[in-house]
């Protein structure tokens, strides 16, 4: 089973983006499980979201404490919360930034990051810092565990499909193609 926790902050899509690459994950004919988490419940207070996949029924509904992947949709949300807390060994990031990796402090059990400046993104598309699309592209980008075809289809069955769709598709899209994969080795992690 492979669990990936989504750190965002109230407003920006987190659970959204959680449920659409639970569905992207589900059209690809695995296993896959999207949980909400709600917090303080207002626009701006960090927000967290879980997902499992696996190759067979998932029957565990709880948050997760020991994620293989972090995807951070936004730049700040680590100055409020350990968005690292419980990783596991060979851990992937996948961090919506504009600094470069050099900048970035990166946990030694962090092996592969994935970085999207997905806020530059963002503004560039819709006027707002709203990055979720543009990092599920990210997210696809960094681990190839689903396909960009698959988010493209699950985001037209969302509720992107009456509103925004295109504007979306370009963020996927984005999201894929700008984003900087780093991969490190166990020792070399800093």
């Amino acid at each position: 089973m492979y669990e990936v926790r989504l750190h965002g902050r109230g407003g920006q899509g987190t659970v959204l983006a959680a449920t659409i690459l639970a569905a992207a994950i589900i059209a690809e004919e695995k296993f896959a499980v999207a949980i909400p988490s709600f917090g303080f419940e207002r626009r701006g207070a960090p927000v967290a979201a879980y997902l499992r996949m696996d190759t067979r029924e998932i029957r565990r509904m709880t948050n997760i404490y020991r994620p293989d992947c972090i995807i951070c949709i936004d730049p700040t949300v680590f100055r409020s919360i350990d968005i690292f807390g419980g990783i596991r060994a060979g851990a992937t990031l996948v961090q919506a930034t504009g600094r470069t990796i050099e900048e970035l402090a990166r946990p030694q059990a962090v092996s592969t990051v994935g970085l999207c400046d997905a806020v530059s993104i963002a503004l560039a598309l819709f006027g707002r810092a709203i990055t979720n699309t543009i990092m599920l592209g990210a997210f696809a980008r960094t681990t190839g565990l689903v396909s960009l075809g698959a988010l493209q289809r699950a985001l037209e069955e969302s509720e992107f499909r009456d509103a925004g769709l295109e504007q979306n598709m370009r963020a996927l899209q984005r999201g894929h193609d700008e984003t900087v994969v780093h991969r490190f080795s166990s020792e070399a992690a800093a």
